[in-house]
């Protein structure tokens, strides 16, 4: 019998706000939300974007105008430092000369440089021959939209970061809000189960590429800097989940990164949820991070042809005039690109019998994850079939689960791009398949319209949609679109261009879809609260239940004050930087167990053979 992976809490932060307590998500849905429930929405916005009054009309289009995909706000994109190699060559019969300071010289003099002393700080440089010179310049960036966290915010300001790449700062701020929206003090956790049954996967899909990481480290000589002792390792892609053990839970469990590009939340979810069903850790972390929101990134994607440029933007749009940039995402609609994002999502999971234990709050559960490569490919970023493998085997779960009028009861957070190739492929895979298992008008969200492509957290974000849909009865419209494009497949499937309201309880599960560069697929079914609770019922009974729901009262209760707290000040992020740091010799170490100071349960070192049948 293998234990059922719950979701009991998920928070972070990405272009819609906080993402613990629904907030990111009602934020896509506001307008289709009644004031009880907007207006908490408003307030938590209000504290991350430094906003005295939410209610104010005014404030509130502020608010609505710097969040989201939106023109880029992080850098100048009319004015992006750059260096331009020039020639230049003395007039025949007449030397180059100038004055420099003596520390401002290389250490090997180019060809024909002659250098003269003029006093003890300064030299006379004279040059007869043709040599390259860099000077400074600035460019245009041709594409100026990018999903940003919302204005005024800054992770980093909630502990001390000195020094940390945005990606690690956000990574700290997103398990912060993850950690304290559980409801249950952390210590309480770490006390319920074994030092070694705690684990932590988490990363980011292209590392960290700031000047805190490896921008910094790979340009410093070329712009004249020093490598630092912290861009080398701080840079590494398993850093997120590093952090989070380190200093935010001290876990002394099991930890890694699992990389899938642009499915590499999904990656780690499948990790887990693994973990949890075979009974090798009862509480798993799961997440990423990324901070792309770089002029080199947005024209590494750009060269690539996969962002949205402002000049076919305003071409598929008929005009000459300045582009909106809020509509640079357009899934499965006449389209040319993606949006980068940045963002930060987490998510806690309990095994079953830990989550009615500690009375924890239910979100959702994890059915399973699924994850398949392409084969053989004509190209690295070119989609291929593994897409199909996983859907159908997501929908195939969602059938063997929840039966086939269950399964009709589901959802789809696709992909969706925005990219014309991504259009075609991915509405051929859901629509074909969702003729093969007779459903007709599948919804398809598509959450990239919104807050553009965070890559390692996308699924995070499509995650975040999912529960909150789950939640509050409202399924996110693709309402950067007016129309579906021509070469998009829709005998099966519905992509609903408006808000699409189907009720709470009414959706049974849903099914999210990622897929990244070099055929890296994954597909996750999430299973709706009152479908986990059912299930929680029918394996437990109802004594249990029973008794959970009486313990999950406080927990609901201390989850709804610190979101109440987080919406009057923003709390400070846990940092334990240097705190509780134990040493090898303060472990009480036996043959049998080992204890670990800090914790109330002991490591089992009593381990039988794994493989009896094969031995005498």
């Amino acid at each position: 019998m293998q234990s059922l992976p719950v979701i009991v809490a998920l928070g972070g932060v990405n272009p819609a706000g906080r993402i613990s307590g629904h907030h990111a998500y009602r934020r896509l849905v506001i307008d289709a939300l009644a004031d009880r429930d907007a207006d908490p929405t408003w307030e938590s916005l209000a504290v991350l974007m430094g906003v005295d009054d939410s209610r104010d009309s005014e404030q509130r289009r502020w608010m609505t105008e710097h969040t989201l995909i939106r023109h880029i706000e992080h850098f100048d994109p009319q004015r992006i430092n750059q260096n331009r190699r020039m020639r230049v060559s003395p007039v025949p019969g007449e030397t180059i000369r100038f004055r420099m300071p003596r520390r401002d010289l290389p250490e090997q003099l180019p060809e024909g440089w002659q250098v003269e002393s003029l006093d003890q700080r300064n030299v006379q440089v004279e040059i007869a021959v043709a040599s390259n010179l860099f000077l400074p310049d600035t460019r245009r960036s041709r594409v100026t939209s990018a999903g940003q966290l919302p204005t005024g915010f800054d992770p980093g300001q909630s502990y001390q970061s000195r020094n940390h790449p945005r990606t690690l700062e956000l990574s700290i701020w997103g398990a912060s809000d993850t950690v304290r929206s559980l409801g249950i003090g952390w210590q309480t956790v770490r006390d319920a189960v074994r030092p070694d049954e705690i684990a932590v996967y988490a990363g980011s899909g292209m590392s960290q590429l700031d000047h805190n990481g490896y921008a910094g480290l790979m340009q410093s000589h070329l712009v004249g800097s020093r490598v630092t002792s912290k861009q080398l390792p701080l840079g590494l892609s398993q850093m997120p989940a590093d952090f989070v053990n380190a200093y935010v839970i001290g876990s002394v469990g099991s930890t890694g990164a699992n990389i899938g590009a642009c499915a590499t939340f999904l990656y780690n979810l499948r990790q887990g949820i693994d973990d949890i069903r075979s009974g090798r850790r009862r509480v798993v972390i799961v997440g990423s991070a990324e901070a792309p929101i770089q002029p080199e990134v947005i024209e590494g994607f750009r060269t690539m042809g996969a962002l949205a440029e402002d000049d076919a933007l305003a071409e598929l749009d008929g005009q000459a005039g300045p582009i909106d940039n809020r509509r640079a995402s357009r899934p499965f609609s006449d389209n040319c690109g993606f949006t980068l994002a940045e963002g930060s999502v987490y998510a806690v999971l309990f095994d079953d019998t830990l989550a009615l234990e500690l009375g924890a709050n239910v979100l959702g559960s994890v059915g399973e994850v699924f994850v398949n490569a392409d084969g053989f490919k004509k190209s690295i970023s070119g989609p291929g079939v593994g897409n199909y493998v996983t859907v159908a085997k997501a929908m195939a779960s969602a059938r063997g689960i929840l039966g086939k009028a269950g399964l009709a009861r589901t959802f789809v957070q696709a992909h969706g791009t925005s990219t014309p190739q991504n259009r075609v492929t991915e509405s051929s895979i859901l629509d074909t398949l969702a003729g093969v298992f007779g459903l007709s008008d599948w919804p398809v969200a598509a959450v990239k319209a919104y807050v553009g492509h965070t890559l390692g957290p996308a699924a995070g974000d499509q995650l975040a949609a999912t529960l909150g849909a789950f939640e509050f009865g409202v399924l996110p419209g693709i309402t950067t679109i007016d129309h579906i494009a021509d070469d998009v497949h829709c005998d099966h499937v519905l992509f609903p261009m408006k808000h699409l309201e189907f009720g709470k309880g009414n959706m049974d599960g849903a099914l999210i879809n990622s897929k990244g560069f070099g055929g890296n697929n994954g597909t996750a079914l999430i299973l709706a609260p009152h479908v986990t609770e059912s299930m929680l019922g029918r394996r437990h009974g109802d004594a249990a239940i029973g008794a959970w729901r009486d313990r999950n009262s406080p927990v609901a209760e201390n989850a709804a004050a610190y979101d109440a707290s987080m919406r009057r000040a923003l709390q400070d992020a846990i940092y334990h930087f240097g705190q509780g740091v134990i040493d090898g010799a303060e472990l009480d170490i036996s043959a049998g167990a080992i204890r670990v100071p800090g914790f109330e349960r002991e490591i089992d070192l009593d381990m039988s053979h794994p493989f009896p049948d094969m031995t005498e």
